[in-house]
């Protein structure tokens, strides 16, 4: 019953991180007083963060819950 929930969070947390990378190591653009290009650590950090979020959840989802 929570495989799509799941799925979609895994999916998600895929694009985040590709998205996480793209922040990191691709520069926005170049400064035109000082030529040196602005980085976007805060939104690679933020975006990592969130497919962390969305990995421990899908990971929640599909543990097996205890017998009783």
């Amino acid at each position: 019953m929570n495989r799509p929930w799941s799925l979609i969070a895994g999916l998600l947390g895929v694009v985040f991180l590709a998205g996480a990378v793209m922040y990191w190591f691709v520069p926005a653009s170049v400064n035109p007083t000082t030529g040196v290009p602005y980085f976007h650590g805060h939104r690679a950090i933020v975006s990592f963060i969130i497919a962390l979020v969305l990995f421990a959840f899908a990971w929640f989802q599909t543990r097996r819950s205890p017998r009783t």
